[in-house]
């Protein structure tokens, strides 16, 4: 057998489209390399072998369950968000439309189903920094098991304040978006963005730092515990901070050229950071939108018209944030700062519904290792 093989080759041995291809050179189930002379990448032929016999055979119910842990079947019971037919739904609403006029604390009314109009009363004294924030408030913080919704939001508007401090946006009960604005210095135009930036990022399912507020909330633990279990997880290059990475190839087309940053970064991992998302085959709705309202950026279009010739591959959320920083002359740390304090009301959503649902997180783990001591000569 072959060792390596073609795009086409690939795509018609697995039966999936050319963006579920990309996703798993992402994910690491399959390794791809440039080919000398050649414009598409190509993929190990085992790999591809590997995935398409998975595909194919019946599934055990354990293999059923160590799939639902990977952009598997849905396996947790929500009512806030879905990704349903490539457009997403906050609460029933279309969230791409719901985001064209609505604020974050309207945002947050929706997904907390809470009756009344929120207000983040931003304090003059929190810590430093987002962990330090949230760490703080624990030291008088309550079990969230068994307390009354009414509670939980204030306990949510409190830590979501307190979030926001730790960013720096100045005390008061502005909306957060205008907050952000003073911060950063902007025109109403690009604060708008921001706050349509925010609204987007609200909520997105069951991603990893929402599952990780979850497992938190399903052992009682207090709202400020359950969004920082949700910090921890955003922090990571793949989630949170992967426009960081958008960033650095975005520096690097400038430096070398579109077409050189973009076939550089296949050589080296198969994959371009910005474009993609196994949820969205179509484009992500929520770089669309975005990239809608954006000015025009001449280096950015042509990374992504190089990006959709090499790979067909189209731009995420994390390449929008790249624009909008980009266009808005904004620190490198808002990608962070907006997702952040954005997704920061999904989890207290999902921790306050995992609360109702009164059930404990424990999944069980398929044992690979030793089963018992190896014996002594």
């Amino acid at each position: 057998m072959t060792e390596w093989l073609d795009r086409a080759e690939a795509l018609d041995a697995l039966g999936i489209r050319a963006q579920t291809l990309y996703a798993y050179v992402s994910r690491g189930l399959i390794e791809a390399r440039r080919a000398p002379g050649r414009r598409h990448s190509q993929y190990r032929a085992a790999d591809v072998a590997t995935l398409a016999d998975r595909r194919g055979r019946s599934r055990a119910s354990a293999a059923i369950a160590a799939g639902a842990m990977a952009w598997g079947e849905p396996s947790v019971v929500t009512a806030i968000s879905t990704v349903h037919r490539g457009s997403l739904i906050y609460r029933g609403r279309d969230a791409v439309a719901f985001a064209r006029d609505a604020s974050l604390e309207a945002t947050a009314d929706l997904l907390w189903d809470s009756p009344e109009a929120t207000l983040f009363d931003v304090p003059a004294d929190a810590a430093a920094t987002p962990f330090l924030a949230l760490a703080g408030l624990l030291q008088e913080a309550e079990a969230a098991l068994g307390r009354g919704h009414h509670r939980l939001c204030r306990d949510a508007r409190r830590a979501v304040a307190h979030l926001a401090a730790s960013c720096g946006i100045p005390e008061g009960r502005a909306p957060l978006h205008q907050g952000l604005a003073r911060l950063w210095s902007l025109d109403a135009a690009t604060a708008d963005r921001v706050r349509q930036a925010l609204v987007l990022l609200a909520d997105h399912e069951l991603n990893a730092s929402t599952f990780a507020t979850r497992v938190a909330a399903s052992t009682g633990a207090p709202i400020a515990a359950c969004l920082m279990a949700g910090l921890s997880a955003l922090s990571g290059p793949r989630h949170g901070g992967a426009a960081a990475a958008v960033l650095r190839f975005v520096d690097e087309a400038a430096a070398t050229g579109p077409r050189a940053a973009v076939r550089a970064c296949l050589d080296r991992s198969g994959a371009l950071p910005g474009f993609g998302h196994p949820l969205y085959p179509d484009g992500d709705v929520r770089a669309a939108a975005l990239g809608a309202v954006l000015p025009a950026d001449p280096l950015l279009d042509a990374v992504r018209d190089c990006a959709a010739e090499a790979t067909g591959a189209r731009p995420n959320i994390d390449f929008a944030l790249t624009a909008l920083v980009r266009t808005a002359g904004l620190p490198r740390s808002a990608p962070f700062t907006i997702f952040l304090l954005g997704r920061s009301l999904g989890w207290a959503a999902h921790a306050m519904e995992q609360g109702r649902q009164g059930t404990l997180i424990r999944p069980r783990a398929r044992y690979e290792g030793q089963r018992r001591p190896a014996d002594r000569p």
